[in-house]
């Protein structure tokens, strides 16, 4: 067996201990659940089109699929995760873990698909905002306390959010209840070795819970300025030569973001430093807020 993440470890034991075979919808309910025991959570999650789910899960589901642990079959009523082998997957977790499964598979196994998705709609409605089927399992007054869960604002604002330290649904959550509605991705190359973090992936994420995403890579500094930056300093006499070439050379893409606010009102810059000080994007919201005639203010996420 090849070194395996001790998360992934959790996912075989799940699907082992519900008989070797779950539908993808069922499987991000139970671990879900199953992570609402855990004090330090396993995988975070986001409310999506069936309501909670987590990309990091599906995605090491692809893994294990490659690597041979498991089958990912399309059937007529949706996704299928068949274990290949059993390997005892149990025994390989954490006293605590392992017990934690056991009573998720107590508590919910013989709940039904539906029963399960309407469960945590009604118990964890955040989850159910960007459901597509909620309408299906919830009555009215249900409904009503999904759609209370939407954090819905009017006036403008321009943030900063970056993604150092964080995971992508910890990150698309804020953005949710932020009330974002368009990011503006301003590395100069949209990509990440850290899941989730590549164009493709963070546009699909956005995309998936109504949030549209734009790149603008002219806003961008080139990697190899990024080489030797060790103290503040550093960081200060870079972001001074960026505001001074970049952001001059390229005021028009400034005055793009401007309109992008004043259509859409809420719009979030982002990079990759946690720390807004070490991050061009911090320079670049300066600059917004120096345009005359400016409606929004401005929030570091």
């Amino acid at each position: 067996m090849h070194t395996m993440y001790y998360r992934r470890k959790i996912l075989l034991a799940l699907i082992e201990l519900f008989g070797g075979q779950l539908t993808a919808k069922c499987l991000q309910k139970y671990l879900f659940l199953f992570t609402r025991k855990q004090s330090l959570k396993a995988y975070d999650f986001i409310p999506y089109r069936y309501g909670c789910f987590s990309f990091q899960a599906n995605q090491d589901l692809s893994t294990m699929q490659k690597y041979g642990y498991i089958d990912i079959v399309e059937q007529e009523h949706g996704r299928y995760i068949q274990l290949k082998e059993s390997g005892n997957y149990l025994s390989l977790l954490d006293l605590f873990d392992r017990q934690a499964l056991i009573s998720i598979k107590e508590e919910f196994g013989h709940y039904s698909q539906n029963e399960l998705i309407r469960y945590t709609y009604q118990k964890y409605p955040y989850y159910a905002i960007n459901s597509t089927i909620a309408h299906e399992l919830l009555n009215t007054a249900e409904l009503e306390t999904v759609v209370r869960q939407k954090k819905k604002y009017n006036e403008p604002q321009l943030f900063t959010i970056g993604y150092e330290g964080i995971t992508l649904e910890t990150y698309i959550n804020k953005l949710i209840i932020n009330d974002v509605h368009v990011l503006c991705d301003v590395r100069k190359n949209a990509y990440s070795q850290k899941y989730g973090f590549s164009k493709s992936q963070l546009q699909k994420a956005c995309e998936g819970v109504g949030i549209s995403y734009i790149h603008m890579p002219e806003l961008g500094i080139n990697s190899d300025k990024r080489q030797h930056l060790i103290s503040q300093n550093d960081y200060d006499l870079l972001f001074e030569d960026y505001e001074k070439n970049t952001l001059q050379n390229n005021s028009n893409a400034l005055l793009r973001i401007k309109e992008i606010l004043k259509k859409e009102k809420r719009v979030a810059l982002t990079c990759f430093e946690k720390n807004p000080l070490q991050c061009h994007r911090s320079r670049i919201a300066n600059a917004l807020m120096q345009l005359p005639n400016i409606n929004y203010t401005l929030k570091p996420l």
